[in-house]
């Protein structure tokens, strides 16, 4: 059987004493093992970053670019391949895998400005013959966690803008579904990226506590679950690097009496049970204003669902496909169990899909729960599945409420055809991310992501700007040129301007 292994200083290396099943959902079956990286496998891969670090951080910007504008280049070439490995251990369908290469790709681009994005701050004269300017440097090593949900996007996210400022990084994907991240990091060597710069350690909680506490790394990046997220984060920072750890979610979507409910149904099925609802931008919730709005939504969305075709990730008519584990398979329907068994109804029961051909894979068909209360243990928690509950109010600030009430803050939106109702929702929610009339409201590569109360622990967000500021420092020059044969006093007070 195939072993999946690490990419340390541009090599594959398979050595490992440990190893572990890598399934396909689809089918059930084990298609591959994956080493799991050992504390002195992790800490060489961090010599070898450290060692590389000196020669890419004096590399100019504009060389750095153009690595990353060869590696566009065979990221395209090469997608096919790509959403077919995510489709082998994710179990995602081939057009939802090329949308999440797509994504992944524009963080690309949006690193190949760096030249620009480096350009830093600079004050001429700001005392007499006194200059000031602001750089940003690069940290050094620094690291990405990533999940199995987005086993392309999220580390495209993250080490590509991470090395164009001039880092060198270690990244530990997901051992759940490896293959897509170690193909497209070997892109990137392909590309003409140094050996040494980017490596890859496949592992488990040996592998992250071995980053977290080392003092080479100077930065971490994360994306998961919250419990872990503020591990990651509280971990790190005890150990003096800079962390970013975003976690879990639970997304509301508010459904208004004047809402286009064609529209506003076209757009859940889609946010709610893409990619099997396993993202942290899925829409979850559906908040029914008044209870005319209620019972259309749910009938229609009864109606809708009735064409979703759940199955293999190789049949492009699929509308989604299996869920990661059988384990997972099982916390999803046990969601939808207790739900049921605390008063909820299930209009649409996704419990036992039979999918011909597939029928040991891990799957859960679309389900809709009506008439659920936030008391119950469906609403608290973040299902990650292709699970909508519907929950009914009387009025907007109830439902306004209702979300900010809730520990995550990740993402959220309103279908109105009211434009002050609108604004007021986006001025007032207590959410990082806010939709109009758009159920997925993840921004494009050149903004940054991110949301607010326990969905992210740190001050920067994911991507975007607030990414240069993340993987580099700030360093602040103030030089003075005395004319000739001017000899200063001496000066005790604080300099000032004045």
């Amino acid at each position: 059987m195939n072993t999946l292994g690490h990419l340390i200083n541009g090599e594959i290396s398979t050595e490992a004493t440990r190893t572990q099943d890598v399934y396909n959902p689809s089918t059930g079956q084990v298609g591959r093992q994956v080493a799991l990286a050992s504390k002195a496998t992790v800490e060489e891969a961090i010599a070898v970053a450290q060692a590389a670090y000196p020669a890419w951080r004096d590399t100019p910007p504009i060389k750095r670019a153009r690595v990353m504008f060869r590696f566009k280049e065979l990221l395209e070439a090469n997608a096919d391949k790509i959403c077919e490995l995510i489709g082998e251990e994710h179990g995602k369908i081939a057009h939802d895998a090329a949308g999440e290469l797509q994504r992944g790709i524009e963080n690309v681009e949006y690193a190949c400005g760096v030249p620009e994005l480096l350009k830093g701050e600079h004050s001429k004269n700001v005392g007499p013959n006194i200059d000031s300017w602001s750089e940003f440097q690069p940290l050094g090593v620094v690291a990405g966690i990533t999940p199995f949900n987005f086993p392309v996007m999220v580390p495209l996210w993250m080490f590509p803008m991470a090395i164009a400022c001039g880092n060198t990084f270690v990244l530990k994907p997901s051992e759940r579904d490896p293959s897509a991240t170690l193909f497209i990091a070997q892109l990137l060597q392909e590309a003409g990226l140094p050996n040494g710069v980017l490596n890859v350690v496949n592992g488990d909680k040996e592998a992250v506590d071995t980053l977290l506490h080392d003092d080479r790394i100077k930065a971490v990046s994360f994306v998961g679950s919250t419990p872990i997220a503020e591990y990651i984060y509280a971990t790190a920072n005890a150990n003096g690097k800079r962390c970013q750890a975003l976690g879990g979610a639970k997304n509301h979507a508010i459904v208004m009496p004047d809402a286009d409910m064609d529209n506003a149904v076209n757009q859940l099925i889609g946010a709610a049970f893409g990619s099997s609802g396993e993202r942290c931008m899925a829409l979850s919730v559906a908040v029914a204003v008044g209870d005319a709005a209620g019972d259309a939504l749910v009938a229609k969305m009864r109606q809708a669902m009735s064409d979703l075709k759940v199955g293999a990730y190789s049949n492009r008519d699929n509308d989604f496909g299996p869920v990661i584990t059988k384990q997972h398979q099982e916390k999803v329907v046990g969601f939808i169990n207790s739900a049921e068994e605390q008063g909820a109804t299930v209009v649409v029961d996704g419990r036992n899909p039979r999918v011909e051909g597939y029928e040991a894979g891990f799957f859960v068909g679309g389900t809709l729960i009506d008439n659920v209360t936030p008391e119950i243990e469906s609403y608290q928690a973040e299902i990650f599945g292709p699970v909508l509950q519907v929950v009914r109010v009387n009025t907007m600030q109830e439902a306004m409420d209702l979300i900010d009430a809730h520990e995550y803050g990740n993402g959220t939106c309103i279908f109105t055809r009211d434009g002050e109702a609108a604004r007021y929702f986006s001025d007032n929610i207590q959410v990082g991310m806010v939709g109009i009339n758009i159920p997925l409201p993840v921004p494009v590569a050149y903004h940054s992501f991110g949301g607010w109360k326990r969905s992210l622990f740190g001050d920067l967000h994911a991507y975007g700007p607030d990414a240069v500021r993340f993987y580099t420092k700030r360093k602040t020059i103030t030089q003075r040129w005395p004319s000739a044969g001017v000899r200063e006093g001496v000066e005790f007070s604080m300099p000032t301007m004045k």
